[in-house]
């Protein structure tokens, strides 16, 4: 009787074991695949940002724009309505928005990231914003012709690059 305890308890323990270790990969790889369907996700919604934002391509520059309203937009008052369309509130000035959500380094970038200047005259203070969309380019407004896709690697938007945050 003793011997069939013991060949039972050993299929137990490896049981035990084998399950144990099954479970554990599956614990372990399963943060990769969440962190794969919220990049996903963040793509999915930098996308819909970009969309939004391009069907407001030409619409006029004013500076303090009422903030909900589309007839004119200053930088802010059009990330903040663009953003708020897909279900993310941000504040009403690039000063406000430069501190919500997360550091993005200049070489890490991604569609969707907010992008942060100094103007012309005033360096090291954030005074202007636009939404990353790849490439080298954002998408903002300023002055005349409004809404536009910008390269911040050109003239003096380079120079004048400040920080970028992540709010997807």
């Amino acid at each position: 009787m003793m011997k069939n305890q013991k060949k039972w308890y050993k299929k137990l323990v490896i049981t035990a074991l084998t399950l144990s270790i099954g479970l554990s990969a599956g614990v372990i790889s399963a943060p990769h695949a969440a962190e794969a369907a919220v990049a996903t996700s963040a793509t999915s919604r930098a996308n819909q940002a970009i969309s939004i934002g391009k069907q407001y391509l030409g619409r006029p520059y004013q500076f303090g724009a009422q903030a909900g309203q589309t007839r004119t937009f200053d930088c802010s008052s059009f990330t903040q309505y663009v953003f708020k369309k897909i279900g993310v509130r941000l504040p009403r000035t690039s000063q406000q928005q430069s501190h919500v959500g997360s550091y993005v380094s200049r070489s890490s970038l991604r569609a969707g990231d907010l992008v942060f200047f100094s103007i012309p005259g005033k360096p090291g203070i954030v005074h202007h914003v636009g939404i990353y969309i790849g490439n080298g380019n954002m998408i903002n407004t300023y002055g005349a012709g409004g809404v536009r896709i910008t390269n911040i690697n050109s003239g003096s938007w380079s120079s004048r690059y400040m920080t970028a945050r992540r709010v997807l």
